[in-house]
Order: structure tokens, then sequence, then C-alpha cells
């Protein structure tokens, strides 16, 4: 897998918004290969994103997400500067993290 994630997060009027790339092949385990074999099944399950170590997004996905997926989200309460974490987990067990400062 290239990068796990991109994470940008900009705070304006009160509000951060957070836009997150997610590098992964998503595949729902229901698509077969040129020779017919189901192609298994892996993808994301888990989503959950911090702010200052509080727990702002979770988020709980199946196959039917595309592959290399985008979530953006918005809160409030955060300052520049401050720091958000994204962390995701797949149905193989593999976890990536990755941080960004909000600007």
């Amino acid at each position: 897998m290239a990068d796990p994630m991109r994470i940008r997060a900009n705070e304006a009027g009160g509000v951060t918004t957070v836009r997150v790339l997610m590098s992964h092949p998503m595949e729902p385990g229901t698509r077969r290969d040129a020779s017919g074999a189901l192609v298994p099944a892996h993808h994301i399950t888990d989503v959950v994103a911090t702010h200052n170590g509080k727990e702002v997004l979770k988020a709980l996905w199946s196959g039917a997400v595309s592959q290399n997926p985008f979530l953006s989200f918005k809160f409030k309460g955060a300052n520049k500067g401050d720091k958000i974490v994204v962390k995701w987990t797949d149905n193989k067990g593999v976890s990536r993290t990755d941080e960004a400062v909000i600007a």
C-alpha cells in the first residue's frame, strides 16, 4: 500500500473541517477475478478520529465503500495548531494511523 492516509484540517469561524484520503483496495469479497475465483474481502471496518485525545468521529464501514475512500467531516471546539489523529482498521487486522495539525 502506498501512503496510508493524507489528512488536511482547517479551522474557520469555530468550525474545523477535516479531509482524509485513505489508500486501501476496499475489496467487498463479491467480485471475481479473470479466472472466475472470488477476490477475498479486504476493506476498512473502523475509522476513528480524535482531537487532543477526544473522539470526534467514529465510523463503522463495510465492503460497500469505494477503493481509496475520501472522508470529510466537521466539528467544533478546535483551535489552529491543535492535532487531529485518524486511525483505521481493516477486516484483516491491519491498522494505520496518521495525524495533522489544524491550520
